[in-house]
């Protein structure tokens, strides 16, 4: 069966976005969890080199080095924390200049590019206009948002014109993990589980979990969130996701939901297995959510995108379910030309 490898969660970054993050942190008045990311993997030195060149490239080095892996194409999305810590009117203007820069590569590149609009939270009606801008005029196929922004979870209601917008042009939310917010970051400080083998997933999950209870998906029921990382673990606790919120309604510790919250994961949510080549992890998230939730993701540069592929190729499911995983999900969701 001919398949073709579509990556979904593949990052880039521009120049002036990444010169900007060492302005800040420069500055000294940042959040903890970026702090502690300017001392570890945004830092510029002589280890991190080869990381930024890759980010940096959204050009021929990035093909060749698909080419040398068989992936066909990546779907590019600004790295984290993107736009997300900066001041408005800078956040704003940055990510209308890094979607323009990605617009170009994609059309420059078609049958190799995708990618994933960013915007600026810090003002949701500008963020609106930019996903309508994005989606009709520069043709990208969904929307990047690293989880909290300053803090703030988008469940509270000054969000809602994202979501408007998105529902509206029906542009998919690559929600992607952080460090933990302020609120929360404290504890993770230490031995480095502010970082993705812990604090990532607990953040993202967290943020994933409070759209859910929220009612933002009542709100906006054609709303469609992307979660990597096999789920950012939600879909291992789903059952008991679901006990405790029972219970939780019956003791009137929350108000009740139209549906459970398992059913809003299963309605609008899918993941990538985005720096997870675990096959029970993939077995079980088969068997919660369904194949055709699943895409698959390499997390280039920041994971073994070689091992993604092989594990991927030689994953123990059918070939029509690699097919999905690989292409036919990833090009559903995005609306993708096959």
């Amino acid at each position: 069966m001919a398949i073709r490898r579509i990556a979904v969660e593949e990052a880039f970054v521009t120049p002036e976005i990444m010169a900007q993050w060492h302005v800040l942190l420069a500055g000294g008045n940042v959040e903890p969890g970026f702090a502690k990311m300017g001392e570890t993997i945004l830092a510029q030195t002589p280890a991190n080199k080869p990381l930024d060149d890759r980010l940096l490239d959204i050009g021929a080095g990035r093909i060749a080095h698909m080419d040398s892996l068989g992936i066909d194409m990546h779907i590019l999305s600004i790295t984290s924390p993107g736009v997300q810590v900066f001041e408005t009117a800078l956040a704003t203007r940055l990510a209308a200049e890094s979607n323009d820069a990605l617009a170009a590569a994609v059309k420059a590149h078609p049958t190799r590019f995708a990618g994933l609009a960013a915007i600026a939270p810090q003002d949701p009606a500008a963020a609106a206009r930019e996903i309508e801008r994005a989606a009709r005029k520069l043709g990208l196929c969904g929307l990047i948002i690293n989880s909290h922004t300053m803090g703030e979870y988008l469940d509270a209601p000054k969000y809602r014109p994202i979501f408007e917008a998105a529902e509206a042009f029906d542009m998919p939310i690559y929600l992607h993990p952080r460090e933990p917010a302020p609120s929360m970051v404290a504890p993770y400080l230490d031995y480095a589980l502010y970082f993705a083998g812990w604090g990532f997933a607990a953040e993202t999950g967290l943020h994933a979990m409070r759209l859910i209870m929220s009612g933002t998906f009542d709100r906006f029921p054609k709303l469609k969130i992307v979660l990597g990382h096999m789920g950012e673990g939600i879909p291992f606790w789903l059952q008991r996701i679901d006990n405790r919120y029972l219970l939780e309604v019956k003791i009137g510790a929350v108000d009740k939901l139209p549906k459970l919250p398992s059913q809003y994961f299963l309605d609008n949510f899918v993941i990538t297995t985005s720096g997870v080549t675990s096959m029970p992890a993939l077995r079980l998230s088969l068997d919660v959510l369904g194949v055709e939730r699943i895409l698959f993701a390499a997390d280039f540069p920041y994971e073994d995108d070689a091992e993604a592929v092989r594990f991927m190729d030689g994953a123990a499911v059918t070939e029509a379910e690699r097919k999905q995983i690989y292409e036919t999900n990833a090009q559903r969701v995005f609306k993708l030309k096959a």
